[in-house]
């Protein structure tokens, strides 16, 4: 397996899962390569195309209680965006927020909007220690934008 670079240094899927203490097993490892492989912000549909690609065979339950095993160990970061299905990425630990696309779903990741976790400090915390702040920002992608202009400018039919 071919190691990838990430925020620990260059380490192979089994050696982050192991890292994690995580037990290393096909299903597990398929999953977690899918998620790298897929690019960011997969849905657990995508990513269970893609490991089923690596493994042959694997249930959407075994996808699902994987992703969590991974989310729970800090090596997946899920995201889910109102009305829309939740999104996984590799990313993990650096505070970045997503822009959403309110049309189509595409999903952006955009950089800390002050600094360092938490980037925002709610007005009243109600007693809780905030260690991390989760921004969406919504809007049209550029592909939605044009879409929706191409139809604005078009003669309504009679």
């Amino acid at each position: 397996m071919d190691p990838i670079d990430n925020k620990h240094g260059i380490e192979s899927p089994r050696e982050r899962l192991r890292g994690a203490g995580l037990r290393v097993t096909a299903p597990r490892l398929a999953v977690l390569e899918a998620v790298e492989g897929e690019g960011r912000h997969s849905d657990a549909a995508a990513v269970a195309v893609a490991a089923r690609k690596r493994l042959g065979t694997l249930s959407t339950q075994s996808v699902y209680d994987n992703l969590a095993a991974l989310v729970d160990a800090g090596l997946v970061r899920r995201i889910q965006p109102a009305a829309h299905p939740a999104r996984y990425e590799i990313q993990t630990g650096d505070n970045h927020h997503h822009m959403v696309c309110r049309a189509c779903g595409a999903t952006a990741d955009v950089p800390c909007a002050v600094g360092h976790a938490p980037c925002l400090q709610p007005a009243i915390d109600h007693g809780y220690a905030v260690d991390e702040a989760e921004v969406l920002y919504w809007g049209l992608c550029p592909a939605c934008r044009s879409q929706n202009e191409i139809h604005s400018t078009e003669i309504p039919k009679k």
